[in-house]
C-alpha cells in the first residue's frame, strides 16, 4: 500500500535516538535494528507514530534484559514515502549502521524497492505494505508483513458490498501495485460469487483532474464505486464526483478516506462514504498495554494510528524469536523462529517479558499481538480484521468489523 515536512526535525530526532545505543555497543553484544518509516511524504500521518512505537518496544525489550542475551540497538531513517529515498536510507542502515533487520516500511513501492537490498544482505525486513507481489518476490522468507495484503483488502471490500446489498459495482484504481491489488482482489471475489463489475478505470498519479475517468465510470451507472486509491487523488475524484450530482456510494481504503479527506472536502461531500481499514487486536492484553504506553508517550490513543501497533509488534515478535533462537543466534536462525513464537499452538503471551519467562521454562509461546493475532501464513503475511467506518456528519463511525480467511 502507498500511503508530509519535518525533515530537519526528523533528522535531529534520529540523531538523538541513536545516542543511547552507543552505551549498548560498549556493554557487549547487540542486535541492530533499522527503523525505516515515512516521517515525510504521503505516509507522514503514520510514520512518526510508527517510529515512536518501535522505540517503545525496543525500550521494553531492553528493560527486560534484552533478547537472546543481546540488547537491541536502534537506528532511525525517514524513507520519505519515496522508493528512491528509501533505497538510499536503507543502504545507510545496512552498510553504515550494520543493521540486522529493517522495520517499518509503509508504502508498497518503498518495500518493493528496499527488498532487494535486505535480501542481498540476508537480513530481516518487516513492513505494513499491501502489494501482493511482496509475498511472491520474498524468495528467502525474510520478509514479514503485519498489514493485510491488498488482495485481502479487496476480499473485505467484496464482503462489505455483499452485506450492504450492492448489485452493480465499478472500480477505480491508482496505477501501481497497491491500488490495482485492491480492486483486483475485490473483482476476483465478487466474480467468484457470481457478480459482475460494471466498469473499471486505472488512472495515473499527479493529475489535476480525473473528470474523464470518472465520467467513464459513472456512465456505467454503478450503485457503488470501489477504490484502490490514496488521499491526493481521492480528494480530486470526490470533488469532481460531487460536482457531477451523481448519487452512488463509495468504498475506499482507510488511508485515503480518513479525517484529512473530510478536512479537505467538507462533511457534505464525504457523507456516507464507507472507509475500510484494518483494526487492532483491541480486546487483547497486549493492545491495552501498548495503548497505555503509546498514549503516555505521544498524547494520542493507539487507535489514531493503526500502523503504530503493527510497528510495535514487529519488535516484540522479533525479540521473542531472538530469545527462542538463543544467544549468538544468526539472523537466519532468528528468522526461522518467527512463526514458531507467533503462531499457535503455544502458551498465549501478551508481552515480551511474559514470553521470555515462558521460553525460559522451555515452553512454546504464541504471541498474541497488539495489532492482530499475528498468525503468519506461508508467505510471512498476517491477516488483521477489518473495520467498516461510515463518514457521518464529518466523523468516521465504526459500524462493523469483518473477518476474512487468510
Amino acid at each position: 500500500m502507498q500511503r508530509r515536512n519535518f525533515v530537519k526535525l526528523g533528522g535531529a530526532a534520529a540523531a538523538l535516538q541513536c545516542l543511547p545505543s552507543i552505551g549498548f555497543s560498549q556493554q557487549g553484544d547487540v542486535f541492530r535494528i533499522g527503523s525505516l518509516t515515512p516521517i515525510t511524504g504521503a505516509g507522514s500521518p503514520y510514520g512518526p507514530g510508527m517510529q515512536q512505537a518501535i522505540r517503545l518496544a525496543v525500550d521494553e525489550v531492553n528493560a527486560a534484559g534484552g533478547a537472546g542475551g543481546r540488547k537491541l540497538e536502534l537506528f532511525t531513517e525517514d524513507d520519505q514515502t519515496k522508493p528512491d529515498a528509501a533505497v538510499l536510507a536503507a543502504k545507510k542502515l545496512i552498510e553504515v549502521n550494520k543493521v540486522q533487520a529493517v522495520l517499518g516500511t509503509w508504502a508498497s513501492g518503498v518495500t518493493l524497492a528496499v527488498m532487494p537490498l535486505t535480501d542481498a544482505a540476508g537480513i530481516i525486513q518487516m513492513n505494513v505494505s499491501g502489494a501482493p507481489a511482496i509475498s511472491t518476490l520474498d524468495t528467502k522468507d525474510l520478509v514479514w508483513r503485519f498489514q493485510a495484503t491488498n488482495d485481502r483488502f479487496g476480499a473485505a471490500f467484496a464482503e462489505i458490498c455483499t452485506k450492504r446489498g450492492f448489485k452493480r459495482p465499478a472500480t477505480m484504481a491508482f496505477n501501481n501495485a497497491s491500488g490495482l491489488g485492491n480492486v483486483e482482489g475485490f473483482t476476483k471475489v465478487w466474480e467468484k460469487r457470481g457478480g459482475k463489475v460494471a466498469a473499471h478505470v486505472t488512472y495515473e498519479p499527479n493529475r489535476p483532474s480525473y473528470r474523464s475517468e470518472l465520467q467513464k465510470i459513472l456512465a456505467a451507472k454503478p450503485d457503488v464505486i470501489v477504490m484502490g486509491s490514496y488521499l491526493p487523488d481521492t480528494t480530486i475524484i470526490l470533488r469532481e464526483w460531487f460536482q457531477s450530482g451523481a448519487d452512488n456510494k463509495w468504498v475506499i481504503p482507510g488511508w485515503a478516506a480518513n479525517p484529512d479527506l473530510v478536512k479537505a472536502l467538507g462533511a457534505e461531500v464525504c457523507e456516507g462514504i464507507i472507509s475500510v481499514e484494518t483494526v487492532s487486536n483491541e480486546k487483547s492484553t497486549s493492545y491495552a498495554q501498548f495503548d497505555a504506553a503509546f498514549t503516555k508517550a505521544t498524547g494520542k490513543a493507539a487507535s489514531t494510528n493503526i500502523y503504530a501497533a503493527m510497528a510495535y509488534d514487529m519488535v516484540i515478535s522479533l525479540a521473542l524469536a531472538m530469545e527462542a533462537a538463543g544467544p549468538k543466534a544468526t539472523v537466519e536462525q532468528i528468522n526461522a523462529k518467527l512463526r514458531e513464537v507467533s503462531n499457535a499452538p503455544g502458551t498465549a503471551v501478551y508481552s515480551f517479558a511474559d514470553g521470555k519467562a515462558q521460553l525460559g521454562k522451555k515452553a512454546k509461546v504464541n504471541y498474541e499481538g497488539a495489532s492482530s493475532k499475528l498468525d503468519f501464513d506461508k508467505f510471512g503475511d498476517a491477516t488483521p480484521d477489518f473495520g467498516v467506518f461510515i463518514i457521518e456528519k464529518g466523523q468516521l463511525v465504526r459500524r462493523d468489523v469483518v473477518s476474512i480467511a487468510a
